[in-house]
């Protein structure tokens, strides 16, 4: 193989990848919290939980340095029937429970962001609502999968595969709330 001429531009490092997913927006600052604690399944079930802590709880920490977070991944066998939770605890003394059983990473994150993340929060997401953006990164992944698993419960099992994906490309196109500023004037 012959050598290149020039100079060699190297890939970026994984701790510039690892800093530009911290540094993502929207940053996940929450505001009046004393500590959060996760309680979820080591493996095998609690998935929208365990991606949680491995996407979004990482720029929760990176966002809020003084901010106590414990995560408890507890060994739970297919018998057992228990719901992983969220309890967050503010500086007031009171506390909240987020139910995280069968919810996406995202749904998980936008709760807790709107229990704790105040006027910086709600302006951020009125902002990227009203620029039909999602309000997390990966939100769209979840809208697409409750799109498919909304039309496999409404179609028939006889649809063919080429039907299905053409349906789903059709219902992603149509718009899930109505434009709004220039979006609502252009075609």
């Amino acid at each position: 193989m012959p050598r290149r001429r020039g100079k060699f531009i190297p890939p970026p490092s994984h701790l510039s990848r690892v800093l530009a997913h911290l540094n993502a927006g929207p940053r996940l600052a929450l505001n009046g919290l004393r500590r959060i604690s996760l309680t979820l399944a080591a493996r095998n079930d609690h998935m929208g939980a365990r991606h949680f802590v491995n996407e979004e709880l990482p720029r929760i920490r990176w966002a809020n340095p003084l901010l106590e977070i414990a995560v408890h991944k507890v060994p739970k066998t297919r018998e057992e029937s228990w719901a992983p939770q969220a309890t967050v605890e503010f500086e007031d003394g009171r506390t909240s429970t987020l139910d995280m059983s069968n919810k996406w990473s995202t749904t998980i994150a936008k709760e807790l962001m709107n229990l704790a993340g105040g006027d910086p929060w709600e302006a951020y997401k009125s902002a990227a609502l009203a620029a039909g953006h999602p309000i997390l990164p990966g939100e769209e992944k979840e809208r697409l999968a409750e799109i498919t698993k909304r039309h496999k419960a409404n179609t028939a099992k006889s649809a063919s595969p080429q039907e299905l994906e053409e349906q789903v490309r059709e219902m992603l196109s149509s718009p899930s709330r109505p434009k709004m500023g220039a979006a609502a004037i252009l075609p």
